[in-house]
């Protein structure tokens, strides 16, 4: 007689239901350590928690020994929820990896009659005495800044002593000189000895030290916690890696789930090899049965959207196969250059009031930047637009400590020198503000941008008490009559991790921006890649991606230049639209595209004096003489030839021939814009070379 329960069957059948292939062998893949490599959209919570109901089921684990680890208080609940829907009815340890540090080490002090240490919940407390020179809120800026550079130094393995040689090597983009923050760094861990406290940081350290060091605790602890689980082990840190292997002794049931194409969290530690290297630290000839499992399908973006994202990270590969989109054909996406940061984010306001109209919830669009200060720009645009908006993660531009700093010298200024103009004063804080960290560096900026729009309102006289009038006036929205929980969403690339949402508008794609100014080395160029295809793969149906021709950068007015990572979003887009062929086609290619483009301006200016021109042909000498042109304008600009016309646009000139500026603003990839910046060379171009 069989031992299997009556409705086993039924049991697995709904355990398994709804998963594609690749989930199936995540889910029942009996080798361990396991890796599975779960992309952008491919269900890796919904694995996750059924490979760990699979395996009670089969009696392979038993919950009650199950640990797992999240990077978030949130997503540790997720989990827990989404196991007790699937009926996991056994208690599963789930939390962060602070959090089960903390309870171990309670644990352990309690057992031998100790105190635990008090823990420190903000280093800035014991950091202020000891930044020298500043006060105040200035004091607690600095002290933040060096804070994070603890926390990486931490996170990385690197003592002290190391720091100035690991910093340098790491290309980290420090608030003051390495020296003098190791200095810090050295007083901090002294002082915080003396008080008997110890940081977020030594929770990680302290655990693994304490499995190293007593064998008794580490053999209950493990033979408590028998089956590890690890979710987005992208973001795992050495010090956490550490405290892993540490869990893990001698065993092998791990499973980690992660992607290293969203591994974007280098600045604060995070080591992506752990898990896209994840054979060569667990080797075969040690852990004959690890595993690797790649998931297949993304069902969270359309196929368009998931083309179009996936197109940052260049070709397919053996390490990044073809993703599938399983989900239904959305709009190709959009790709649009403005004059200015004003200007993108009033046309994004405009184009996210159309979306609403045509029935998206505000909650369901979100506009997503590389920069904190950025969104200075998009709540007051917002704002005077009547759009209700939510910032992600953090506080409104005016309530930030940097902006509050910077207002305060405003002040401060005002009455030490009454004497002063405003437009003074806000010299002052742009000079000032070169001086500073790159964040508050950017918010200083954004606040001189609205200085300036002050004064031109103001018929250039202004007070600082009149800016501050204003800026509560640009930059307030009223929010009484609509619920924040239908608002649009503003957040940066990184605070999108994990999001998603219907719309997403991706503003500022220009160098300087994506990549960052300081991102200088090959891995932080590689991990701003990483960051722009986060933020492109958070649209489930519709993309639009933007970026200004100038930004205001301090007192100056700055020429940018679109990201380089644009042109294959633009080549991507392209070919969705079939004005590209595959990689490789020459422009010749483009003439099919070509002719489809001026036949559609044909039907737009049907008045037109010869609509029946003959379209067998693209004009060569007249497309060749086109290419030129834009060959000296991208060299003196600086700027991609894509961005200036595409093969198939000058492909569609040479066929159309346009005599004015609406024939031209007619051709598909020619907007306002482009007219207004090449319209009349490009026309003088045309005139210049007969039809042949």
């Amino acid at each position: 007689m069989s031992d299997t329960p009556l409705g086993y069957g039924a049991i697995v059948d709904d355990l398994l239901h709804g998963l594609d292939a690749t989930q199936r062998d995540a889910v029942t893949a009996t080798g361990t350590p396991l890796a599975i490599l779960a992309g952008a959209g491919s269900g890796k919570t919904r694995v996750l928690t059924r490979r760990i109901a699979w395996q009670a089921l089969e009696g392979a684990t038993d919950p009650r020994h199950v640990l797992a680890v999240t990077f978030t208080r949130k997503a540790a609940g997720e989990l827990r929820s989404r196991l007790a829907s699937l009926g996991v009815q056994q208690s599963v340890t789930a939390g962060t990896f602070h959090a089960i540090a903390l309870a171990q080490l309670r644990k352990r002090v309690d057992d031998a009659g100790r105190a635990m240490p008090t823990l420190l919940e903000r280093k800035v407390r014991i950091l202020l005495p000891l930044m020298g020179g500043v006060r105040g809120r200035e004091a607690a800026l600095a002290a933040a800044d060096v804070a994070s550079e603890i926390e990486w130094a931490k996170a990385s393995l690197v003592s002290p002593d190391r720091y100035p040689d690991a910093a340098t090597a790491a290309g980290r983009n420090l608030p003051r000189p390495a020296e003098q923050i190791a200095e810090i760094f050295k007083a901090y861990e002294r002082d915080k000895r003396k008080r008997g406290l110890v940081d977020f940081d030594d929770l990680i350290s302290g655990c693994a030290d304490a499995f190293a060091r007593d064998p008794e605790f580490a053999a209950a602890q493990r033979w408590r916690f028998r089956h590890l689980y690890v979710d987005e082990f992208q973001d795992a840190s050495p010090s956490q890696f550490r405290l892993l292997r540490a869990w893990l002794g001698d065993g092998h049931d791990l499973c980690v789930v992660g992607d290293g194409d969203q591994a974007i969290y280098g600045f604060a530690g995070a080591d992506p090899s752990f898990l896209m290297r994840f054979q060569a630290h667990f080797p075969a000839a040690q852990y004959p049965d690890v595993h690797v499992v790649r998931l297949g399908s993304n069902y969270r973006s359309s196929p368009q959207v998931v083309a179009t994202a996936t197109s940052v990270l260049g070709a397919p590969n053996a390490r990044r196969p073809t993703v599938r989109a399983a989900r239904p054909d959305g709009p190709v996406p959009t790709v649009t250059d403005y004059d200015s940061e004003i200007a993108e984010a009033a046309g994004i306001a405009t184009a996210v009031k159309r979306a609403h109209r045509d029935g998206v919830r505000w909650s369901n669009i979100a506009v997503l930047y590389r920069t904190n200060a950025q969104s200075a720009h998009f709540e007051e645009a917002f704002t005077r637009t009547e759009i209700p908006i939510t910032v992600r993660g953090g506080t409104r531009f005016l309530d930030r400590p940097e902006v509050q700093v910077a207002l305060e010298d405003l002040r401060v200024g005002a009455r030490t020198a009454p004497g002063r103009t405003f437009e003074e004063h806000l010299t002052d804080l742009a000079v000032d503000a070169e001086e500073q960290s790159e964040e508050r560096r950017e918010h200083a900026d954004a606040l001189v941008r609205l200085g300036r729009e002050y004064l031109d309102t103001d018929g250039g006289r202004g007070s600082v008490d009149g800016f501050l009038g204003f800026l509560q006036t640009a930059l307030r929205s009223d929010d009484s009559d609509t619920s924040r929980d239908d608002a649009v969403e503003l957040l940066t690339f990184h605070r999108a991790k994990g999001l998603e949402f219907d719309t997403v508008f991706v503003a500022g794609v220009e160098r300087g921006l994506v990549p960052i100014s300081y991102a200088k080395t090959p891995d932080a160029l590689d991990e701003e890649q990483r960051l722009l295809y986060v933020a492109l793969s958070r649209a489930e149906r519709a993309l639009h991606v933007s970026w200004s021709h100038t930004r205001a950068i301090g007192l100056r007015t700055a020429n940018r230049t679109a990201s380089p990572w644009l042109t294959r979003v633009e080549r991507a887009i392209d070919r969705l639209e079939g004005r590209e062929a595959p990689d490789g086609a020459s422009a010749a290619a483009s003439i099919d595209a070509a002719r489809r483009n001026v036949a559609t301006a044909r039907g737009a200016n049907s008045d037109r004096k010869n609509p029946a021109r003959d379209l067998t042909d693209v004009d060569r000498p007249l497309y060749e003489a086109l290419v030129e042109w834009r060959r000296r304008i991208s060299n003196a600009s600086g700027a991609p030839a894509y961005v200036v016309f595409h093969d198939a646009t000058l492909a569609a000139v040479a066929v159309a021939r346009p005599r004015t500026p609406r024939d031209l603003l007619a051709l598909s990839g020619v907007g306002p814009v482009k007219v207004e910046r090449y319209g009349d060379e490009v026309l003088a171009l045309v005139a210049a070379h007969p039809s042949t």
